[in-house]
């Protein structure tokens, strides 16, 4: 009985041990910006990203990665990811503007980690709905790329303030306030459908000030999907442009922003 539960215990510490050694992988070499150990997007996959994030950190001097691995072992995944990305240094070191997007595909995991300096810009709740919305629903269907490509596609949009972080913050923890201003667009724009009709009807055709009035609200509401300054990032078009070179991380650090789901 105690040599069985002895013997349990080395084999434990021999695990850790052996994970402690060589889990987290050394810096890629040639420096690249998406790494992926557990072959889980096909090359033309990796290549689109890598030139979407090189462009991006030729523009910005942020660095986004993204990392796909098996297993995180015994480790929490968000542990790993700010170790991974401390030990890799990914952003520039007088900045601290790295974002590590990890996942674990054998446990079904992914985090995103971000540092200090993107702390701000993608907080934590934005970072979560970031994972709940765009990559899990996705990895789940085993599109991993466009997952990938989506959650990338709004970290540029939060970074560059296309999208204010503390008014979508605020709208994901006031779900009845979106209902009820989802109620009152709807409500204008029923009422304004059916005065251009009588007015149609009784007015030779002409809309009227209501119509207008519509109009410019909804437009305010659909302008956060225009792609703003930055371009098409997801067809490598716009003013990142492409085929830029990346020579390596710059030293950044993590200090726990971040959040994460499964899938």
């Amino acid at each position: 009985m105690y040599k069985s539960i002895l013997t349990l215990f080395l084999a434990t510490l021999l695990s850790l041990d052996m994970w402690a050694q060589g889990d987290f992988p050394a810096p890629p070499n040639p420096p690249k910006l998406v790494n992926d150990f557990s072959e889980s997007l096909n090359a033309n996959e990796v290549h689109a990203l890598e030139q979407k994030l090189r462009a991006y950190n030729d523009s910005t001097s942020s660095q986004v990665s993204i990392v796909l691995i098996q297993s995180v072992g015994p480790y929490d995944i968000s542990d790993y990811a700010f170790q991974l990305g401390d030990q890799w240094g990914i952003g520039r070191k007088d900045k601290d503007n790295g974002i590590l997007i990890l996942a674990a595909m054998q446990d079904r995991k992914v985090f995103i980690a971000t540092g200090y300096g993107m702390e701000g810009v993608v907080p934590d709740i934005l970072a979560k709905r970031i994972v709940e919305q765009l990559i899990v629903p996705n990895f789940r269907m085993e599109q991993y790329y466009v997952g990938l490509d989506k959650a990338t596609d709004m970290i540029f949009k939060l970074a560059s303030g296309e999208y204010q972080a503390d008014k979508v913050a605020s709208g994901a923890n006031d779900g009845g306030a979106i209902l009820f201003f989802l109620f009152f667009f709807l409500l204008i724009f029923i009422i304004a459908s059916k005065n251009k009709k009588d007015n149609n009807n009784h007015m030779g055709g002409r809309g009227g000030n209501v119509d207008l009035f519509t109009t410019i609200m909804l437009a305010n509401m659909l302008k956060g999907g225009n792609r703003g300054k930055f371009g098409d990032f997801s067809s490598g078009r716009g003013g990142f442009g492409g085929g830029s070179s990346f020579g390596g991380f710059g030293g950044g650090s993590f200090g726990g922003g971040g959040a994460g789901g499964s899938w």
